[in-house]
């Protein structure tokens, strides 16, 4: 039995993140008062600026809706036990397919662009993981080698585009033109308006409710499909799948082929949502958090959100609290940032032994309780 069956399902999933992450706010607070400042009011300024009014929950929607996409590719492939660490070049790659798609289709209305562009953006960041995935199938390359390698490569690619083809005319910047009023990605806060409702101004738009809607068909696709099945079996035992008529080499291709098609639907929030034009860097290290968000959520698409939605105050709340505060630099705030991804994601089984053990004494009290004098004295 493995050591998580021996835990009830919600110390897994609630309790030890929970601990976990309280660990990281404590270590957090530390750090803070080595610097001379009150924890409390970093905290306040922190949750303030998170959740306190209407824009930064907007920016903290917004800055979830990209890690929701990458931590779900990265599940995805950890699903099959890949290390997906490609997921920044992936999206960068189905970025480029979204701008394309934006750039030379933008006489056609909203409602065809948004379904190629999303088409296009899962096609070029399938592809693109597609390589690495057939040269571990295939060649025996290791997946985590060759997606940091294709990281490089894609960053390459992008710079040398965006420089000689698509720049725009007359332009000295690494960037195309802006795309069509047609290819903008609506925001919630403009919904909002035309139905009455009046929002604060914000980055979040509907890319966020089709991240929501990839986690529901990540969760059917794992759970509830034979392929699915395949790719959990495959990566929990590939021997054993074999021996049942399932192929690793094709649980390995299609699971990294729907996670890099998860990583280049960033671009759906990034270049349509915002930039509203193909930059270079656009991704801003987003694929290499999904890693952390993916850790964190324990490869489930709800503890995805929830890790986004933690990720994405953090970075709004860090805005918020740098400029509350001038002796927390941004340097101090991904400081913060790294203690929770660490104490949640790397150390995650620090505080499991000892929780197991108590778990496992009031199993053994319990079973004691429930037998009769006789039993207690037989057993003796």
């Amino acid at each position: 039995m493995s050591r998580q069956n021996k835990l009830p399902v919600w110390v897994n999933a609630g309790l030890i993140p929970l601990i976990n992450l309280l660990a990281a706010f404590v270590v957090s607070a530390l750090v803070i008062l080595a610097v001379g400042e009150n924890p409390f009011e970093a905290a306040r300024h922190i949750i303030y600026g998170a959740f306190g009014f209407e824009e930064g929950i907007g920016y903290t929607l917004y800055y979830a809706t990209n890690f929701i996409f990458t931590g779900l590719a990265v599940a995805m492939a950890f699903h099959c036990f890949l290390f997906n660490i490609g997921g920044e070049g992936q999206a960068y790659i189905g970025g480029l397919g979204i701008g394309l798609v934006c750039l030379y289709m933008g006489d056609m209305p909203f409602w065809v662009i948004l379904p190629c562009a999303i088409v296009g953006g899962a096609v070029f960041g399938g592809l693109w993981a597609a390589i690495p995935a057939y040269l571990q199938a295939k060649r025996g390359s290791h997946i985590v080698i060759t997606t940091i390698m294709f990281n490089f490569i894609a960053s390459s690619i992008m710079t040398f585009l965006l420089v000689e083809w698509l720049k725009k005319p007359g332009s000295q910047l690494p960037e195309t033109r802006h795309f069509a009023d047609a290819a903008y990605m609506p925001k919630l806060h403009e919904i909002a308006h035309a139905m009455g409702i009046e929002l604060a101004h914000s980055p979040v738009n509907i890319s966020l409710v089709i991240a929501l809607l990839c986690c529901v068909a990540v969760w059917i696709f794992i759970w509830r499909t034979r392929w699915g099945f395949e790719i959990r079996a495959s990566g929990k035992n590939a021997e054993a799948a074999m021996y049942g008529g399932i192929s690793p080499a094709r649980s390995i291709m299609i699971s990294m082929l729907i996670s890099g098609a998860l990583a280049g639907l960033v671009g759906l929030n990034e270049l349509m949502g915002v930039q509203h034009r193909l930059v270079v860097n656009f991704t801003n290290g987003y694929g290499f958090v999904g890693i952390a968000i993916a850790l964190m959520g324990r490869n489930h698409p709800l503890g995805i959100v929830l890790a986004s939605l933690l990720m994405g105050a953090l970075f709004q709340g860090g805005a918020e609290l740098a400029f509350e505060m001038p002796t927390m630099t941004r340097d101090m705030v991904w400081t913060i940032q790294g203690l929770v991804i660490l104490f949640t994601g790397a150390l995650e089984h620090m505080f499991r032994p000892r929780i197991e053990a108590f778990f496992q004494k009031s199993d053994k009290s319990d079973s004691a309780s429930c037998q009769g004098p006789e039993e207690q004295g037989d057993e003796a």
